[in-house]
């Protein structure tokens, strides 16, 4: 056996030894229970699959309570230069501490490490409950921009005199847009008050009260997150990445995610994608090789002939643009290319339940991608089988991590469901390459749920649904479960 060593990344590629060093984090509250049961899983996997020619070596780094009563701090700088050093590693739930102006420590994590891509992807194991019809139809991969939007924290308590700096600087450089802000200032929110008095509310006092948040979005950001998804969806022949947004609201941050997505789709991976327009325009001069493009706007913009002559000049523009693939794209040969498209957010929350298999690879922004990724868990087991990794493909880093919450309660009673952080060392040994052991854990987990040997949360629901014949397991057991059906 080799002498344990760091993972590397050179030239664009991960560089993965046969007995790498890989730094974990067990968790708070029931993470040590589901540590112990996660790990004897990812170690079976790669014996099994490598007979002993290959080995993780463990290597113990510390994060939320546990590292705050041993050495004074909820997130040590020691922890972050091991990942740093080690690149790739797993963690499980932690505990963010309370108290104003602390970070959640999973953010915390992602924005030092600079850990951009949140990896979610969401599949159903035969067997688990769902509230949905048809959740075998739910397959779809989540790619979540982590650092920008309103998760960069950037934002001031109501009252301080940090909002009322930002207040004033608005009011007096943006006057027009500082109105928009409904109760800004002390004259409007007095005169509010006077409304409420009249209406029978008790008097009092009306100092202005509005926090303060900041929405940033950046080129290079937004390039950064697409580039990875239609990298993966490409590699992982998939066929379709859905760009999720909120742009006819926010059009300068959501829209513009929009707008430089498509720009990375067509820069990058001209010869490899299409947009959803260019297959109306494609295809309706395949259906009718003499359409001019005027005729071809009317078609693709039914109000066409409403528009003003710029309107109208944009878009036959943009028909144009289209027919110039012809050579690479025409007669048919865009229907084998991934197609990009883009959605509004919330239509997406609806068709991702009532249309899933419309949906591939997702990328989105962080505040949307994170009510997507748990909305999406719901539809296939919940969020304590849905796995996660947050990654920056540039530098190799990558942490992966239970989605759900440390569960104090159930806290050292063996009782929880460990299926997230084994699944997030499924997704690890795959981003390692060692996608052997990966389908091991698959085969592993499909087996024991198949097989009716589940954990409580399941189990629970099995029988609600009137199975009589399922197992309740421990959290050890249902790792035993899994090793068993390797």
């Amino acid at each position: 056996m080799s002498t344990p060593s760091a993972i590397t990344m050179s030239n664009g590629k991960l560089n993965v030894p046969d007995h790498p060093i890989i730094p974990f984090i067990e968790g708070d509250g029931t993470g040590p229970d589901i540590w112990r049961a996660s790990v004897r899983v990812m170690d079976a996997a790669v014996a099994k699959a490598y007979g002993g020619k290959r080995k993780i070596t463990w290597h113990e780094t510390l994060a939320g309570e546990k590292a705050f009563n041993q050495t004074g701090n909820w997130l040590p700088d020691q922890t972050i230069e091991d990942f740093k050093k080690y690149l790739v590693g797993i963690k499980g739930p932690l505990t963010t501490p309370i108290g104003g102006g602390i970070r959640s420590l999973n953010v915390a994590l992602r924005q030092l490490l600079d850990l951009y891509v949140c990896l979610r992807p969401v599949r159903w194991f035969k067997g688990v409950p769902s509230p949905v019809k048809r959740p075998q139809d739910c397959d779809m991969v989540i790619f979540r921009e982590n650092t920008e939007d309103i998760y960069a924290g950037i934002e001031y308590q109501a009252g301080t005199p940090e909002s009322q700096a930002v207040l004033d600087f608005w009011q007096k450089n943006f006057p027009k847009e500082f109105a928009k802000i409904r109760f800004g200032d002390a004259a409007r929110s007095a005169a509010w008050q006077k409304q409420l008095e009249a209406v029978g509310t008790p008097k009092r006092e009306t100092p202005v009260m509005v926090g303060v948040g900041l929405k940033a979005v950046s080129a290079l950001g937004t390039e950064r997150l697409v580039y990875a998804a239609i990298e993966y969806a490409l590699k992982t022949k998939r066929k379709s990445v859905a760009l999720v947004h909120k742009g006819n609201i926010m059009k300068f941050t959501e829209g513009a995610f929009k707008d430089w997505g498509y720009k990375v789709a067509s820069t990058f991976f001209r010869n490899q994608t299409v947009t959803e327009r260019e297959t109306w325009i494609l295809g309706n001069k395949e259906a009718n090789p003499g359409l001019t493009p005027e005729g071809n706007a009317k078609m693709v913009d039914p109000g066409y002939d409403m528009m003003t002559p710029k309107q109208k000049a944009d878009i036959v523009a943009e028909i144009e643009a289209a027919l110039k693939l012809w050579p690479t794209h025409g007669d048919g040969k865009w229907k084998k290319m991934l197609l990009v498209k883009d959605t509004i957010a919330d239509i997406t929350l609806q068709q991702v339940l009532t249309r899933p298999k419309d949906f591939d690879v997702i990328a989105t922004l962080n505040l949307n991608g994170d009510y997507l990724s748990d909305a999406l868990a719901a539809q296939i087991g919940g969020i304590g089988i849905a796995p996660g990794a947050n990654i920056n493909y540039v530098s190799g880093h990558a942490i992966f991590e239970a989605t759900h919450g440390t569960a104090p309660k159930y806290a050292n009673l063996d009782q929880v469901n460990p299926g997230s952080v084994v699944l997030s060392g499924e997704m690890m040994l795959r981003y390692m390459g060692w996608t052997e052991a990966a389908d091991l854990i698959i085969k592993g987990m499909d087996g024991a749920i198949s097989a009716k040997t589940v954990t409580y949360d399941f189990e629970r629901l099995m029988k609600a649904e009137g199975d009589t014949t399922v197992k309740k397991l421990k959290c050890s057991e249902f790792g035993d479960a899994v090793i068993s059906h390797m």
